[in-house]
């Protein structure tokens, strides 16, 4: 079994464990943490493989907590069986942002997708009689199981969170390794080479848009499982914003980036309320600063340099003695030393 293998199912173990360690309070933190790392997955999808940006996540999320919201509200639903539904309506509505996105690039892209961002919140108030309004729409959290009745019920949600997270994260896994990754990679480091090899860029980057989208929509019924209320103001533009910088935090195209951003984007900005309330902004975009500054490849960027590292090292000496060997003798001088 692999070391990356084994890395995995140890923090799956951690993970699992986890709610049964920390209060009530920092428990609905991390399983906030569990919902925002799959629309975070989502947009490193997009952006780090794909090499579209997108400004626009918020609303793909909003969108999936409102289909949740409503179909539990409304129509009676179980949670579980509103997510696919989300999913399948934000995959649509990403295609639909994707096929103009075809003739966009960087900045201009990344300006229609945050207007789309920016007019989200409008659209909910308008259409109250379906959505609410700005008074919000409530969607009862489900209540622990009988045969589960010794879990508490922000143990359980965190817990049914972490069951819709890894199946997420397994098919991402799963969707990067393969031919369509490598496509997508293709895609985004050189388009007419990927042309040139019959790679079709229109469809690949559509697709990648609906992926995207239906990560961020099945993120947003998490989220709403897990707070059980939906309302405007929950899904600003700085939404989008926090998902940029989760993935840029985590790392760009990397799967496992996505937690370690989604930890950053929920915890920097309490702790940094918690030293200075009317500072708090100021601090977390210092730190985010900061951070960009210490660590431009994020952490999993980070992991992956200290884990070549030694590798690197031996290659080198090797080279050296090989040269030295070559130089007759030389190598065992070095070696010496």
């Amino acid at each position: 079994m692999s070391r990356t293998r084994i890395a995995w199912i140890v923090l799956l173990v951690l993970a699992i464990l986890l709610p049964f360690f920390f209060s009530s309070y920092r428990v609905t933190q991390f399983t906030l943490v569990l919902a925002y790392a799959v629309a975070a997955l989502g947009l490193n999808l997009l952006l780090g493989y794909s090499g579209q940006i997108s400004l626009g996540h918020g609303a793909f999320f909003a969108l999936g907590a409102y289909v949740t919201a409503i179909l539990v509200a409304k129509s009676g639903w179980p949670h579980l069986a509103t997510i696919p539904v989300a999913a399948a309506i934000c995959a649509a509505a990403g295609f639909a942002v994707g096929i103009p996105a075809l003739r966009l690039h960087g900045l201009y892209l990344a300006l229609v997708t945050l207007g789309l961002a920016v007019a989200t919140p409008q659209l909910i108030k308008r259409f109250d009689g379906l959505t609410g309004g700005t008074q919000g729409l409530a969607a009862p959290s489900p209540s622990v199981p009988g045969f589960l009745d010794f879990l508490a019920d922000d143990q359980w949600l965190y817990l049914l969170n972490l069951a819709i997270l890894v199946p997420m994260f397994v098919l991402a896994a799963g969707l990067v390794r393969g031919r369509v990754g490598r496509a997508l990679v293709t895609v985004r480091d050189n388009p007419i080479a990927a042309k040139t090899f019959g790679v079709d860029l229109a469809a690949y980057k559509t697709r990648a848009f609906a992926v995207s989208a239906a990560y961020a929509g099945v993120a947003g019924s998490m989220f709403t499982i897990t707070v059980g209320f939906v309302a405007p103001e929950s899904f600003g533009f700085a939404l989008s914003f926090s998902f940029l910088a989760a993935v840029v935090v985590g790392g760009l195209a990397t799967v496992a980036g996505a937690i370690f951003g989604a930890l950053f984007i929920e915890f920097v900005p309490v702790y940094a309320a918690d030293v200075n309330e009317a500072l708090a902004a100021v601090i977390y975009g210092g730190v985010l600063i900061l951070f960009m500054y210490v660590l431009p490849t994020g952490v999993v960027g980070l992991a992956r340099r200290v884990r070549l590292r030694p590798k690197q090292e031996g290659e080198r000496d090797a080279v050296v003695v090989d040269r030295g060997v070559a130089g007759g003798g030389a190598g065992e001088r070095v070696r010496a030393q």
